[in-house]
């Protein structure tokens, strides 16, 4: 069997075809023009990588079709189902030890569905959190989703979030006030951006964590000299209709509130439901929270500083 240049081209053109006719139904006439476009140039270069790399004797692989869209006249019902979402806890263990998520979004509507569809389960719950500056268009898709589901839910407080700003952290916060709110037992939180994915199932990811016994997962060290100037003067958040950014005024900060050492490490984390509470309740935790409104990313020394105080 030669699988010749001119195969692989024919292929891509029935191929074309066929997804052409598929979109051209009435359901997925209402989705946007561009993501029609954008969906077509994709699976075609797609195809186009396939066809090099056999001719070349290589293997390959690519994606199945994307996940079935949620439109204004298809029902949750059916979203679900046609998607394979977990309906139901797929084990005792993982059903006994619920995880709550954050995930934190902006943009990039199909990057989104895919996380969330890797790892939602019933017995978990997930607060969203959408940029107040994302576009109306990506808040309503998104909107959609949330809806079909009873244990996920937006954030009661959108920030409009500025890279290596307060916003940022504060995002997280409110959501994890939302989190302790719905009074669900869940044992750890973790938050993700809207472009991550997971590399385990969710109940390798509870077998890791219950390795830990109730520890927080939040690693970091002493700041390096690179990182020492991000908590030792002052910076602002600036955002206008065309740009935002945070910017260090050379105003020398005071000193961190009750001696606290502060820490530099990771963003993210996987922290216990008591961690959440201290976060929200001790008087530390909320005095170094305002101390750090005017550094430079405190998202990445708050989580791993406050894991440090003793006791």
């Amino acid at each position: 069997f030669m699988f010749t240049k001119k195969a692989c081209l024919i292929t891509i053109l029935l191929t074309l075809m066929i997804m052409l006719t598929t979109y051209s139904n009435s359901n997925l006439r209402q989705h946007s023009k561009t993501f029609q476009k954008e969906t077509l140039v994709t699976e075609s270069k797609n195809l186009k990588r396939m066809c090099d790399a056999l001719l070349q004797g290589k293997k390959t692989f690519t994606w199945t079709t994307a996940l079935t869209m949620l439109f204004e006249n298809y029902t949750c019902n059916k979203y679900i189902i046609d998607n394979h979402y977990i309906t139901e806890p797929l084990s005792v263990e993982e059903a006994e030890f619920p995880l709550a998520y954050i995930i934190t979004l902006h943009a990039y509507f199909e990057t989104f569905e895919r996380l969330f569809r890797a790892i939602y389960t019933p017995q978990n719950v997930y607060c969203i959190h959408i940029d107040e500056k994302a576009t109306t268009e990506f808040k309503l898709a998104v909107e959609r989703v949330v809806h079909c589901f009873s244990n996920v839910f937006l954030a009661s407080k959108m920030e409009p979030v500025i890279y290596a700003g307060i916003s940022r952290l504060q995002a997280d916060i409110n959501c994890m006030k939302d989190l302790i709110a719905t009074g669900i037992q869940w044992r750890y939180v973790i938050n993700t951006c809207g472009q991550d994915f997971p590399l385990k199932t969710n109940r390798e990811i509870v077998q890791h964590l219950k390795k830990f016994k109730g520890k927080n997962i939040t690693p970091g060290i002493l700041p390096p000299a690179f990182a020492t100037k991000r908590t030792q003067s002052v910076h602002r958040e600036y955002m206008d209709a065309m740009k935002s950014y945070v910017y260090d005024t050379k105003k020398k900060k005071t000193p961190a509130p009750h001696n606290i050492t502060i820490y530099f490490g990771s963003a993210y984390y996987a922290v216990t439901r008591e961690f959440v509470k201290f976060v929200l309740e001790d008087k530390r935790a909320i005095d170094l929270l305002e101390w750090s409104r005017d550094t430079y990313s405190p998202d990445e020394h708050y989580w791993v500083t406050l894991n440090r105080i003793p006791g």
